[in-house]
């Protein structure tokens, strides 16, 4: 079984710690809710959680089927998703689609035809990124999250951004996304994590002055 196991982690900028002595497991099949408000650390911990950034104590451990993960290989097993992720300007969304599949293939055997149809945009497929809305940023990125054959999926206030189609599609997704995958959803928003099965909140990683 994959999990991810994070044993008495702690990050800090300068001399502040954002969060300490956090311990917890991430099971495969199970959806787990970060939370916590604005500016409390909770995308800190999930781009800790990727090995985008590193942390100052402690342990993040990937184990699939009791053997331990090397750190540089964290990345084949997620999908990340998140407002502040960049997107390839001078792309078109088709260029953006087939550069993504080339590292990470879509799962099933999608197209990427078969994908554009799904996120809604394939009249767009010959516009570049840089003419995008911000709703159609954000619906791409999550689109590329959740079809990539991957195990384990971060999604960092999946919804900003989206109007209530969109809302109503990241639900629809992320619910056949829950049957097979490690789900951590980052939010301050609870309609965003409803059918999260547990809850972390960053609070309780706080150093009490």
């Amino acid at each position: 079984m994959l999990k991810i196991s994070l044993e008495n982690i702690g990050k800090k900028f300068k001399n502040e710690w954002i969060f300490r002595n956090l311990s917890f497991e991430f099971l495969k099949n199970e959806s787990i809710a970060i939370i916590g408000p604005n500016g409390s650390g909770k995308s800190t911990l999930m781009q800790a959680l990727a090995g985008a950034i590193p942390i100052n104590e402690g342990k993040v451990t990937y184990i699939n089927e009791e053997k331990f993960i090397p750190d540089e290989n964290w990345h084949d097993l997620l999908s990340f998703s998140a407002p502040y992720l960049e997107l390839i300007e001078e792309f078109t969304l088709a260029e953006s689609v087939n550069f993504h599949i080339k590292f990470k293939p879509f799962q099933n055997d999608l197209t990427s035809s078969d994908f554009l149809q799904i996120i809604d945009l394939e009249k767009h497929k010959n516009k570049p990124v840089k003419n995008f809305s911000s709703g159609m940023r954000q619906k791409l990125k999550l689109g590329l999250a959740f079809y990539s054959r991957t195990q384990i999926l971060l999604l960092d206030e999946p919804t900003s951004n989206l109007d209530q189609n969109g809302f109503e599609w990241y639900l629809h997704n992320v619910e056949k996304a829950l049957k097979d995958k490690i789900v951590i959803v980052s939010s301050n928003e609870p309609k965003e994590y409803t059918f999260c099965e547990k809850h972390l909140n960053i609070l309780d990683f706080k150093v009490k002055s």
